[in-house]
């Protein structure tokens, strides 16, 4: 009855291989690291492709169906959730674009704007087209692009959100999704203040600009082809509103409600015409309707949730409602296809997935590139690997330059919007786009010791979600909310230019740098490590194992000397010698049947108690 659980654990264990190599499913997954991945040959990753009988070919079909059957409406979700999202911050988004700002609330305005819309292809076309229509400069719209930058990576922690089942996985998927936030937290921190002192991506693009710019189409990528009928069914998001509200074309989208069609028949050529204005058409004649945040689509019409007479407070509510089953359906898709690819891999050597997926860094950021290129949003390119960094195919140093390649894959949004506007400065823009994800790419990556900064800052923050779950939610609070709002606070006191703001901003300058200071010193020198630690609590915070780490080691040293009484063995007489207690039922003289069950159930109840101390322990110093 032992032999068989033995040889079940033997058989999942790289302890107990020759190779020494490490399978998708094993007890000790986790514990290997990227030194320890063993080389293989292309010979064997060939083999493990290619070589398959009938039916590992007919599991193989299957599982790839049901892989492309999530993936597509795991895509589908993120667009819905970017639809319901502009629904939702469509207006404030384009209020806060429409302010005169400085740079640094420019800065924190295209972060902001970014997170409420939920893409950066949005907010890049609309500071494109707000500089093409000169209602901002581009040195400011420059800025805004900044922040657009760090917005962009707020989907993709939120998808990282969705693997919390697995401890594990949840480590690895929230690095690879940080790891692209802090790349562009640090380019940013960089690159802001060198623009700021010497505008040198201002003058670089500047001399680059060719006398005119003709107007292009608009291009559509294969993805959009796909994804977004459906989701246009369910939902559409009026982007016009948005660009309206941000060039000031209307005061707000009050504006807008409530929504009308001619005649009371909703389809798009009676509620979302516009009214051609050179031939004497107006709304108030009743010859084109009105649409607010949601509108309809020329080829497929008015979606689910478009209503005619609808109130702002009706698509609000319209978009809270999407935004609701985009996350339900985004989790749900994400766990089926986080399954199915775990089946797929189950038993795979890390060697034979490391050795297919490992490619030059260069490689991989043409790789993200040309697939942002393909979906025009960096956000679904991110979004989908983290799962797959999450289950171990991908390393996090792979998910690296993958992202660096979205980043330069996204600016092509902002270039074909700047064509369509036919305006110099607009592509002047949209070139600084470009250039800055360039620059931070050459600081960050080429060089061994820079690349490890964000890599080592993304693991960090991944080893913490294996002490509270509550960590990836409150990081997205604080990064992307808080602390931007902040920031915009105290920038405004500044921008007011009286004595009395300027004074009590520099006043809050000065109290958040002492305070930031203070929390230095507690978190080193008073034990605030500890204290945060504990502060999480169980059953979701490992810190506390280590202080009851003695009281176990006594618990189970008194239940090995009750197990040695019971069944006459002797015990050990030095300290420190391990012993390996095997229970032989039919060694033991004068016990029955039953008292033989009893004492191997007991020897079992040991046994697994002091794996889960041993375990307690491991825990405890990977922590520290």
């Amino acid at each position: 009855m032992s032999d068989a659980p033995a040889s079940m654990n033997k058989e999942k264990s790289r302890k107990f291989r020759e190779t020494g190599s490490t399978h998708f499913g094993d007890t000790d997954f986790a514990e290997e690291s990227i030194d320890q991945i063993g080389d293989a040959t292309w010979g064997e990753v060939a083999s493990a492709c290619c070589n398959h009988d009938a039916e590992g070919w007919g599991k193989i079909f299957i599982g790839a169906c049901g892989a492309l059957f999530f993936l597509y409406f795991f895509l589908f979700s993120l667009e819905l959730l970017g639809n319901s999202a502009k629904v939702l911050g469509g207006c404030s988004a384009g209020g806060l674009l429409s302010e005169d700002t400085n740079p640094v609330a420019g800065l924190v305005i295209g972060e902001l704007a970014t997170a409420l819309v939920q893409s950066s292809s949005t907010t890049t076309s609309i500071v494109v087209t707000l500089v093409g229509a000169e209602a901002v400069d581009v040195k400011s719209g420059i800025y805004l692009i900044m922040g657009a930058n760090i917005g962009t990576s707020v989907t993709n922690t939120i998808v990282a959100m969705g693997q919390m089942g697995s401890g594990d996985q949840l480590e690895r998927a929230f690095a690879g999704a940080t790891v692209h936030d802090l790349f562009n937290l640090l380019s940013v921190a960089v690159l802001f203040p060198i623009e700021l002192i010497t505008g040198y991506l201002y003058a670089i693009t500047k001399a680059m600009l060719p006398d005119t710019v003709e107007k292009g189409d608009k291009w559509a990528g294969p993805l959009k082809k796909i994804v977004s009928p459906l989701a246009s069914r369910v939902l559409k998001a009026n982007k016009d509103v948005i660009k309206d509200v941000a060039t000031k074309k209307v005061e707000s989208c009050d504006s807008y409600y409530p929504v009308a069609c001619i005649d009371g028949i909703e389809d798009y050529a009676n509620c979302a015409t516009k009214c051609d204005k050179a031939a004497g058409e107006s709304f108030a004649n009743g010859d084109c309707g009105r649409v607010g945040l949601i509108t309809c689509d020329k080829t497929i019409g008015c979606p689910a949730f478009f209503q005619n007479g609808a109130t702002r407070q009706d698509d609000a509510t319209s978009g809270g409602v999407c935004l609701f089953l985009s996350l339900c359906l985004l989790m749900a898709c994400l766990m089926g296809l986080v399954n199915v690819l775990q089946r797929g891999l189950m038993g795979m050597s890390t060697r034979i997935i490391y050795k297919a997926t490992k490619v030059p860094g260069v490689f991989a950021i043409l790789i993200g590139a040309a697939i942002t290129v393909l979906v025009q949003s960096s956000s679904i390119t991110t979004s989908v690997l983290t799962p797959i960094v999450g289950l171990g195919v991908i390393q996090i140093e792979q998910m690296l330059p993958l992202t660096l390649g979205a980043n330069i894959g996204t600016t092509i949004t902002g270039l074909l919007a700047s064509l369509v506007s036919g305006k110099v400065e607009a592509l002047q823009v949209a070139l600084a786009h470009l250039f800055f994800n360039l620059s931070g790419i050459l600081i960050w990556y080429p060089i061994p010791f820079m690349r490890m900064i964000p890599l080592n800052g993304a693991k960090a923050l991944g080893k913490w979600t294996q002490r509270s779950r509550l960590v990836p939610p409150i990081y997205i609070l604080v990064a992307f909310f808080i602390i931007p709002l902040g920031l915009l606070g105290l920038s405004a006191l500044f921008a007011e230019k009286t004595t009395g703001f300027t004074v009590l901003g520099a006043f809050l300058v000065i109290l958040v740098a002492a305070g930031i200071a203070r929390f230095v010193w507690w978190w080193l020198k008073q034990e605030g490590r500890a204290k945060f630690i504990t502060f999480f609590g169980h059953p979701f915070c490992h810190g506390g194992d280590e202080t009851a780490l003695p009281e176990d080691m006594q618990y189970l040293k008194a239940k090995v000397s009750q197990l040695a009484e019971h069944t006459g063995l002797p015990e050990d007489e030095e300290e420190g010698v391990e012993m390996d207690i095997e229970v032989q039922p039919k060694e033991i003289s004068g016990g029955t049947a039953e008292e033989e069950v009893v004492v191997v159930e007991e020897a079992a109840a040991v046994e697994e108690e002091a794996a889960a101390v041993t375990e307690s322990a491991d825990i405890a110093k990977s922590a520290d």
